[in-house]
């Protein structure tokens, strides 16, 4: 998907604000092969990410954001952050090993590399490094370029649990995700309000409670969170004054919202299926596309749907050519989630990292950690001014449970009764003290 830069990735976050529900089915290719060269990875690792990777990242988080949009979408509004959820998974799966860490590359679509003529081979290593190559560009602030973008990570580990620090430098590094010690198994409610806290913090008050009541507990072994926060002001800025009620005809029916209008010059494309616009913010390095299709009411929606995919997204933005448009847009406010999307994780191809056959050995010797839940919540806001948006992912582990075998083997002397279970009336009794 070559028309899209990095910075497609917050396009297509902020795409999503309009959602109902996809058609679009997800790829069904083979899982890559993972290269176990350098298995261990840490601070010693000097890779870098060329331009290259970091754009393949971008093309692949996109196509991971269309899958997991198709399985996302019911029949109402869907808000979600795909960049928070890859980059929380991503994090995670640099602790994964063998198919574990096979299924949840092939799922994420992290970009490959050529390996002994094998374009199928993953660079643990780039991969990391193009994430954190791509966090480091996406940060912005409203002096530097006129609209603020925030991105945080954290983990947070049982006291005690013998983490690998190459596993822990590693995310420090690339991520910037500091390692802070809590203690699930003396107080898993108190750690929940805890890293809640620090995800409201992180998304300016936005996102609260993310993970749910009982959503960490006593085996919760490790906690790894991503937030995002965003905030940019309309480079042509509608006036509060044209902004009017008018009915706005949902796949529900119809309803009466603020609607705001501007005339101006704006990037546009229209073809039989869509009318694509785009309406850049301050700096004019973010923008919110907006697909609206041509024929009205739900059946359009599917039709749009059942069309759209990265590449043609792509296609549609290079085709985008500047002319004057009358905007009718709609003032609103939406709040999704908290959602545990480890299901749509699952049936997009992510098996091995939810049950007892997860490795993730990169993160510790004892080889006993999986992942139990991955809670996300979004919110945005759209009016005369801007957009504020903001998402939050948590990749919540636990320690499989040892279950002690109780063996009872009749292999000696005993005695044994049949009686009425109803009344404990005994009815037979008697004793084996030989057999043969």
């Amino acid at each position: 998907m070559s028309g899209i830069t990095s910075r497609g990735v917050v396009s297509l976050l902020v795409l999503a604000t309009l959602a109902v529900p996809m058609t679009a089915g997800c790829g069904g290719e083979e899982p890559a092969a993972v290269s176990e060269a350098g298995g261990s990875v840490g601070t010693e690792a000097a890779v870098e990410a060329s331009s290259e990777d970091i754009a393949a990242l971008a093309d692949g988080g996109n196509q991971f954001a269309f899958d997991l949009y198709s399985r996302l979408a019911g029949d109402g509004n869907l808000f979600f952050s795909p960049y928070s959820i890859s980059t929380a998974l991503a994090m995670t799966a640099a602790g994964a090993r063998g198919n574990t860490e096979r299924e949840m590359a092939t799922v994420l679509h992290f970009p490959t590399e050529d390996v002994a003529g094998k374009a199928s081979f993953i660079s643990r290593e780039r991969v990391v490094a193009s994430f954190g190559s791509l966090q480091e560009g996406l940060v912005a602030s409203r002096e530097s370029r006129g609209y603020e973008l925030h991105v945080a990570n954290s983990l947070w580990g049982q006291e005690g649990y013998p983490f690998k620090e190459s596993f822990l430098n590693l995310v420090e590094k690339h991520f910037g995700g500091g390692f802070n010690i809590a203690d699930f198994v003396g107080d898993a409610e108190a750690e929940r309000v805890r890293i809640n806290a620090w995800v409201e913090g992180e998304t300016r008050e936005k996102i609260k409670g993310l993970i749910p009541p009982g959503g960490v507990d006593s085996i919760t072994t490790l906690v790894l969170t991503n937030a995002i926060y965003f905030k940019g002001q309309w480079a042509a800025r509608f006036d509060e004054e044209r902004t009017t009620d008018a009915a706005f005809h949902g796949t529900g029916g119809d309803a009466t919202v603020p609607m705001m209008y501007q005339k101006g010059d704006f990037r546009y494309l229209e073809n039989d299926v869509v009318q694509v616009l785009e309406m850049p913010y301050e700096g004019e390095e973010v923008s919110m596309l907006v697909l609206l299709p041509r024929i009205d009411g739900p059946r359009g929606l599917e039709v749009l749907e059942a069309s759209l995919t990265p590449e043609v997204l792509s296609d549609w933005s290079w085709r985008l050519r500047e002319q004057e448009v009358k905007v009718y847009f709609p003032r609103f406010e939406m709040t999704w989630g908290t959602e545990d999307i480890g299901d749509h994780l699952a049936a997009l191809g992510i098996h091995d990292a939810f049950g007892e056959e997860a490795d993730f050995s990169g993160m510790t010797d004892l080889k006993d950690l999986f992942i139990t839940s991955v809670f996300h919540k979004a919110f945005v806001a759209v009016n005369e001014e801007g957009t504020e948006a903001a998402a939050a992912t948590a990749v919540v582990m636990a320690r499989l449970a040892i279950v002690e075998e109780t063996i009872f083997r009749a292999d000696h002397p005993f005695l044994f009764v049949i009686r009425d279970d109803a009344t404990g009336s005994i009815l037979f009794m008697g004793r084996v003290a030989d057999l043969g």
